[in-house]
């Protein structure tokens, strides 16, 4: 086995370790990953891993996900990115897979089993106040910033749809862009080269998966489209993401009830790992 070899596979043995051990969202995640990926490895710099975290913060999808794949391809391309992410989301997705057909059981079998989620449901409320007043204290530093969230709360609360966030996404996008000119320029040492293939390819999958799910009406395939089309709108990670999931699933769908979800998303919290893994559970359950 070569030194490339034997670093690949300690990278991946990093990997799963921080899959198993990573409790505490992305700040404790982040704390792990500058000690044993930086400090310990070296696989990277410390400034290249502040640089991946903001740009996968900017970007739309589970951030630690994405963080975990851009270390991987800067350490040995896309096949240690590809291979990376399968060993990063499998141990919670399993976990998570496991818990709804758990639940599932007892529901079936169990009249009142459900009935310890009292205490659970209470503890999946608290997570969200608690992530939405971290992400606010975090991200909202302007007046504008500050109307647009209360407008957008407003909305939000009053308008149940999985239609309105996209809209408030766009209409909160343009409305920020209009300042663009005063933001600071950076000076390019070379053109930049976008891959457009790869854009195409994330499009043409998102367009696809919802013709063919509207025209088939196939659970599986419209399931498929309704994450696909989630984690590539969200911005902000799994905290965003549980509103999403919640207004579509069982507000908006009835899917599942509110006790089912909020049970779900109380164990994603209680286990290792992304956050998105809430989306296997939902679409196990």
């Amino acid at each position: 086995m070569s030194v490339k070899q034997v670093r690949y596979y300690l990278f991946l043995k990093d990997t799963i370790t921080l899959s198993l051990t990573a409790f505490g969202g992305p700040q404790a995640f982040l704390a792990m990953l500058l000690e044993r990926i930086v400090k310990r490895r070296a696989y990277i710099q410390e400034d290249e891993l502040w640089e991946l975290n903001a740009l996968c913060n900017m970007l739309p999808g589970p951030s630690s996900t994405q963080l975990i794949c851009a270390i991987a391809f800067r350490v040995g391309g896309p096949n240690l990115a590809y291979l990376a992410l399968l060993v990063w989301i499998l141990p919670a997705t399993l976990l998570m897979i496991f818990a709804a057909m758990l639940i599932y059981f007892l529901q079936e079998n169990t009249p009142g089993a459900l009935d310890f989620a009292r205490f659970i449901q209470p503890m999946a409320i608290g997570f969200i106040i608690f992530a939405a007043q971290k992400i606010i204290g975090k991200t909202i530093k302007t007046t504008e910033a500050m109307v647009l969230v209360l407008i957008s709360a407003f909305i939000s609360f009053f308008y149940s749809s999985p239609y309105i966030f996209p809209v408030l996404l766009i209409i909160g996008g343009l409305s920020t862009s209009i300042k663009y000119k005063q933001q600071p320029k950076l000076e390019k040492d070379a053109p930049l080269k976008v891959e457009w293939s790869n854009f195409y390819l994330w499009a043409g999958v998102l367009i696809g998966a919802a013709a063919l799910g509207a025209i088939t009406k196939y659970q599986p395939i419209i399931l498929f489209e309704n994450f696909y089309r989630n984690g590539s709108l969200i911005f902000g990670g799994g905290q965003v993401l549980v509103p999403y999931l919640y207004t579509e699933f069982v507000d908006f769908k009835h899917f599942l009830s509110s006790e089912e979800f909020l049970t779900g998303y109380a164990i994603s919290q209680g286990i290792p790992g992304p956050t998105f893994s809430i989306s296997s559970y939902v679409g196990a359950l």
